[in-house]
C-alpha cells in the first residue's frame, strides 16, 4: 500500500469509531510520523507552528489510542498499525513484515507483492486456513471490497465471496 492507502485504513477505522474524518493537519502528522519525522519538520512543512503540529498531533495519538484500543504514541504508531490490520508496512529500501495482508509503502518505489507459494491454491476454510476466514471478516469491517479481499489475500474471488453467504 501507499501512503494514501495507509491513511485510507486509518480513516475507515476512525470514522467507524468516531464518525469523524481526518483534516489535512492530522493526515499530514500520520505521514510524517511514518516516516520518522519530528514535528518540528512536520511544521516547517505545513506551515504551522511546532506547537500547534504538537498538541495536534496529542490529540490524534489519543484519538488513534481508542479507535485501536491499545496505546499509541509516535514511536509504536507503525507497529500499532501492522497489529491492527496485519500490514506490512516498507519505508523506502528498509521493510518490517508482519503477516502480511497488505503492504504500506513510504517510499517513491511502487512495491510489487511476491505470492507466497507456500499457501495452497485453493484453501479449505473448514481446515487449516480458519485463519483465512476471520481475516476476510475483519477486512469487511474495513470495507474492502471481495476483489480487494481476493487480490490482498490472494484468493480466489468466488471462495471470497463464499464466506460472504457462510456468515
Amino acid at each position: 500500500m501507499h501512503v494514501h492507502e495507509v491513511l485510507q485504513f486509518i480513516e475507515k477505522a476512525v470514522y467507524a469509531k468516531t464518525g469523524q474524518r481526518l483534516n489535512d493537519l492530522q493526515r499530514e502528522i500520520i505521514e510524517g510520523t511514518l516516516k520518522r519525522k519530528k514535528y518540528d519538520d512536520i511544521a516547517e512543512d505545513c506551515g504551522c507552528s511546532a506547537g500547534h503540529v504538537k498538541d495536534v498531533g496529542y490529540e490524534l495519538l489519543q484519538m488513534l489510542s481508542d479507535v485501536f484500543d491499545e496505546p499509541v504514541d509516535k514511536k509504536n504508531l507503525k507497529s500499532v498499525l501492522e497489529r491492527q490490520g496485519n500490514l506490512n508496512i516498507s519505508l523506502g529500501d528498509k521493510s518490517i513484515n508482519s503477516n502480511i495482508i497488505g503492504c504500506i509503502n513510504m517510499g517513491s518505489e511502487p512495491s510489487t507483492p511476491t505470492p507466497d507459494k507456500s499457501q495452497p491454491e485453493t484453501p479449505d476454510f473448514h481446515g487449516n486456513n480458519r485463519a483465512n476466514f476471520e481475516k476476510i471478516g475483519k477486512l469487511r469491517q474495513f470495507g474492502l471490497s471481495a476483489e480487494q479481499i481476493a487480490e490482498v489475500l490472494e484468493l480466489p474471488l468466488d471462495m471470497v465471496k463464499q464466506v460472504d453467504f457462510e456468515e
